[in-house]
């Protein structure tokens, strides 16, 4: 805490999840912090939810010193979105993505502060006010709390929201979603580490289910309030209405109903706020759910809940003056909020009109990226690049180290744009040089590597040789479709399984499975396989015949239609850069030497050699560095083909 800033007693209304984090955040800087929570005892109502990674770093952090507690829940690292016949919409990897209990989180948050701070019993009434200033809560049992600060984290009914700006105006409830728990090992095993969702094609239902222990799983049923009226919110009325709207569904559907105690259901009736125009009266603020509700569609809620903790501590120890703290907390918070917000609505509107949106149209109900600092906004590329290559082309292997050190230090002026070149339609009459054959083509990759610094392993062409480059050249054209960088990390992908492990890649399922790994939507990826993407490689092919494209890699820099450079084949960095400078003399370059673990987080795996070339050391030198980092647990390295070896970033959240 700042030196100039006196000791304040904060009172937290609610000990909940925002509440809770937010007193253990405050506890350790100095702040003499009570929570009053409604419930006589830990509040755990609420049964699953999903985390990503930047909120599981934050509950991470709230563990008590010392404590091997580990991080409450269970990975979860795929998506799958399938319609109510079965039919796959989506289906995506997530990466670091973790479903836990509402009680584990709550109770791991209860350990991690002293239960002397923690008043129980205490339903919010109201505020006692002096002059401008708010100096006690008060209770429905007579209670009162005098402090200084207080936060309102008091959830989606917040009474202390509506002491502050009276009566919320909610959206209408449109859908409601019935919240239950099945215990079934087998089912859990079967879909292990999987959020699986269902989702009718003509009207509001769908059914969605996470594991989140080895014997439990948690299931949700959202549907259309239009479409039934239970008689009750009452067990066996919950489960008349789930078997009911639920017909027609999948078998694991009814599997797991048949496995659920339904007593312990219960139906959450979906609806949010418009944003507030501050979080804050006064001395009173409010977090969590209480100061920002957007519908459940997006996973957000609690990753939110912690960031407001984390966020509003941070200004509180940084502030003395508080209007000045709760201002920047607002600043940081309310537009990411607003996103949210806005894509629940979003979510809302497919779901409720699903038979109006076409597959690729439907949108992915979660939100990974909930950070709170804003991205920079990027210069506009001021050289763009048509860059020529082919799944199957050793040069545009071996340019790798150059291409990705103009990325690191130009890439906020270069659009690069991939064009497949079609290197290699078929071994039938083909005849490019040397190289007639697989054999011919064994013997040059075998010399590639005395003459390059990337390692080659020609081992593919003796011991199962590609019968053409057109599978993953048309295969990388779907996944451009999706995500261009996305793209971009899949043909990296494929390029090292050829030329480091001497894979062939024109196998379907590798394709696939690479796909999935790279993070694209594998059942659009599938879909524009056979579709799109062909046709968008024919246009690359008829592209390289307009231009008489015979060289791979090739190069075209321009800055418009009538100034641009070409280059063919293996090039210098200091050729690529020049060119750059020759188009545009005065275009800016990042000249600070790289971190290692900024590399790294940029490109995620790395050849030594590359790394040595990005990192500007000599061989030995980077090795000894990549040694010490793989000690610290942040690489991991394989070997590849001889003495050779690749490195890989770990950011894996440890427990």
């Amino acid at each position: 805490m700042s030196e100039q800033t006196p000791k304040k007693k904060i009172v937290i209304i609610g000990g909940g999840i925002a509440g809770m984090a937010c007193a253990i955040l405050l506890n350790r800087q100095g702040f003499e912090v009570v929570v009053c929570e409604r419930e006589v005892s830990c509040p755990t109502r609420g049964n699953a939810f999903l985390m990503h990674a930047e909120g599981l770093a934050i509950l991470k952090s709230l563990r008590k010193s010392g404590s091997q507690l580990p991080l409450p829940g269970q990975p979860i690292d795929t998506f799958s979105l399938k319609r109510q016949d079965n039919t796959e919409i989506k289906h995506l990897k997530m990466d670091l993505w973790q479903s836990i209990k509402r009680r584990d989180a709550v109770e791991y948050l209860y350990n991690s502060l002293p239960q002397s701070l923690v008043k129980s019993g205490r339903q919010f009434s109201h505020f006692i006010q002096q002059k401008d200033q708010v100096i006690a809560a008060v209770f429905e049992n007579q209670e009162v709390e005098y402090g200084d600060l207080f936060i309102g984290a008091d959830g989606a009914r917040s009474m202390v929201r509506q002491a502050l700006y009276g009566p919320t105006l909610f959206s209408p409830v449109e859908v409601r979603e019935v919240v239950g728990t099945a215990f079934s090992p087998e089912l859990v095993k079967n879909n292990s580490r999987t959020f699986r969702k269902f989702l009718s094609g003509k009207q509001g239902i769908s059914f969605g289910f996470i594991p989140t222990s080895d014997e439990e799983l948690v299931w949700f049923m959202q549907y259309d309030v239009r479409l039934y009226q239970p008689e009750n919110e009452e067990g066996e009325s919950l489960k008349k209405m789930c078997r009911t709207l639920l017909a027609g569904f999948p078998d694991v559907v009814d599997q797991i109903l048949s496995n659920s105690d339904f007593s312990n259901a219960y139906l959450w009736h979906a609806c949010d706020f418009d944003v507030l125009p501050s979080f804050h009266r006064s001395n009173v603020v409010l977090i969590g759910d209480a100061a920002h509700l957007a519908l459940p569609f997006t996973s957000a809620g609690t990753t939110d809940a912690l960031a407001d903790a984390h966020i509003l501590s941070k200004f509180l120890s940084q502030h003395a003056d508080v209007e000045t703290a709760f201002n920047a907390f607002y600043e940081e918070r309310h537009e990411a909020i607003e996103e949210h917000l806005k894509l629940g609505r979003e979510l809302k509107d497919n779901f409720l009109h699903v038979a109006e949106y076409e597959l690729d149209d439907i949108q992915i109900p979660l939100i990974a990226n909930q950070s709170t600092q804003r991205q920079p906004i990027k210069p506009a590329p001021k050289i763009h690049l048509q860059y020529f290559t082919d799944p199957v082309c050793s040069t545009c292997w071996t340019i790798q180290p150059q291409l990705r050190k103009l990325r690191m230090e130009y890439g906020d002026y270069l659009q690069i744009n991939y064009c497949m070149g079609g290197l290699l339609p078929s071994w039938v009459n083909y005849d490019k040089g040397k190289i007639k054959n697989s054999q011919d083509a064994y013997e040059y990759w075998k010399s590639l590597a005395n003459t390059y610094d990337m390692p080659v392993n020609p081992d593919v062409w003796k011991n199962d040789p590609l019968p053409s480059s057109y599978p993953p050249a048309i295969a990388f054209k779907a996944a451009q479709m999706q995500d261009i960088d996305k793209a971009v990390i899949y043909l990296r992908r494929l390029s090292e399984l050829l030329f480091l492990k001497s894979i062939n890649i024109t196998d379907s399922s590798i394709l696939l499975a690479e796909a999935f790994e790279a993070g694209l939507d594998v059942a659009r990826f599938k879909r524009d396989l056979q579709g799109k993407a062909e046709i968008s490689f024919e246009k690359d092919i008829e592209l390289v015949r307009t231009l008489g494209i015979t060289t791979l890699p090739t190069f075209i820099f321009s800055t418009g239609p009538d100034d641009s450079i070409t280059l063919k084949g293996f090039q210098s960095y200091d050729v690529l850069e020049g060119t750059l400078k020759q188009l545009v003399p005065d275009l800016p370059k990042k000249v600070s030497t790289p971190s290692p673990e900024s590399v790294f987080q940029k490109f995620k795996t790395l050849t030594t050699k590359e790394f040595a070339f990005l990192m500007d050391l000599e061989l030995i030198s980077a090795l000894t560095q990549l040694q010490i980092m793989e000690m610290d647990g942040l690489v991991t390295q394989q070997a590849i083909y001889g003495s050779e070896q690749m490195w890989q970033w770990e950011n894996q959240l440890s427990s």
